[in-house]
């Protein structure tokens, strides 16, 4: 297991990782949390060489995907990036990718009455609103959303998120910030059962996407 002590915080610089082989050539991933080898509860990032496919796949307890750069494909058509995908419990798809991409990709982590096909095409990163927060998602408590902070909003983003305490998952889709110590670039990778907020602050303006109510 990897990174499944949900009651511990996790800060990880993606790009400081390896790529890992995947079971099919031209697919790699950076796992970031895994319950086992190829099954269960898996949080990863996921880059495809052109020309790759992966073969056709179900996915039980769902599937969810952030596009981060390139154009992911599959049998419904091909998505940029900024795509957000939500494949829910018993849904399948064949993807591939003639241009490469990179995505954010999370597996089984539904909650199983949480049934809806959502494909939100996204505007360009680039070009959402400063100081706001755009949901991409809500079911129950669990909400999703992309965020986007200049530099000195590090004492607004608490205000602007759906829920202002608690659990809280953030992936840096662009730009940098700080937590404590310690700067995180793009790609990186951060989950808090409870988020000090006096130590985060953003070095340049970013981009997040953001998931709370899931623990």
């Amino acid at each position: 297991m990897l990174n499944m002590d949900f009651s511990e915080p996790v800060l990880l610089n993606a790009r400081q990782l390896e790529w890992v082989s995947s079971p099919m050539p031209g697919v790699d991933r950076k796992p970031l949390a895994r319950e086992d080898a190829e099954r269960g509860h898996a949080t990863s990032i996921v880059r495809y060489a052109p020309d790759s496919v992966f073969r056709p796949h179900p996915h039980p307890l769902g599937e969810e995907i952030l596009v981060l750069s390139g154009e992911f494909c599959d049998e419904t058509g091909c998505f940029p990036a900024g795509t957000y995908f939500r494949n829910p419990p018993g849904s399948s798809h064949a993807p591939f990718s003639p241009k490469g991409c990179i995505l954010f990709v999370k597996l089984h982590q539904f909650q199983p009455l949480d049934t809806l096909q959502v494909v939100s095409k996204a505007q360009a990163f680039h070009e959402l609103p400063p100081r706001k927060y755009i949901p991409l998602h809500e079911y129950e408590a669990e909400k999703v959303g992309f965020l986007r902070l200049d530099v000195g909003d590090g004492k607004a983003f608490k205000s602007l998120l759906p829920v202002d305490d608690g659990a809280i998952e953030l992936l840096v889709v662009s730009g940098s910030i700080r937590y404590g110590e310690h700067s995180y670039p793009s790609l990186s990778w951060l989950r808090f059962p409870v988020l000090d907020w006096h130590a985060f602050s953003i070095l340049e303006q970013s981009i997040l996407w953001v998931k709370q109510g899931h623990f």
